[in-house]
Parts: structure tokens; sequence; C-alpha cells
């Protein structure tokens, strides 16, 4: 058997990374912003905060706000033909 070498953030780092002008500490806004059910958003990860950060190949996808876990959001998408639901803090998304 061949074992897979990596894990689920092998080779992004220039996906995860954050633009040199925004670089720093994680603005408050971002952090405590508040969506609505059915905003549209898109995944655009924050390097600086590692917490309920999704996969590399979800990155930059668009979906809609389905409701709220604890101080996360379940946000659906299309992913092909399947629908499918992730967990992601606000400071991962960006409102379209």
């Amino acid at each position: 058997m061949v074992r897979r070498i990596g894990g689920s953030r092998r080779k992004s780092r220039t996906r995860f990374t954050r633009h040199y002008r925004q670089k720093g500490k994680t603005s408050m806004t971002s952090f405590f912003q508040t969506l609505n059910v059915g905003d549209k958003v898109v995944f655009m990860a924050d390097s600086s905060h590692h917490g309920s950060l999704y996969h590399a190949p979800f990155h930059g996808r668009a979906g809609a706000v389905d409701g709220m876990q604890g101080q996360c959001y379940k946000v659906k998408f299309k992913d092909g033909n399947k629908e499918k639901m992730l967990l992601v803090h606000p400071v991962h998304l960006r409102k379209m």
C-alpha cells in the first residue's frame, strides 16, 4: 500500500497567505462581522486565524449562509453537482 504524503494543508502555501498590505493583526470588524441567512459569501482564508478553516480546494468558492452554529456560520455551496455545507468562522468569509 502507498501512503498519502501530506495532510489537508498540503500545497496551500500561496493560497492561504495574505496580501502584503493586509498582513498583521486581524481586524475586529471582520472577526465579529454579522451575516444574515441567505447572504452570498466567498471563502477567503485569513492566515492569522487558524480556527474553523476550510480545506484548500474550497478557497475562492462562493456560497450562501444557511445559519449559525456557535460562533461559526453554516455555508452551503455547490461542488460539481453535489451540494455541500461547511462550518466557517466569519473571519474567513467575505460578503459579495
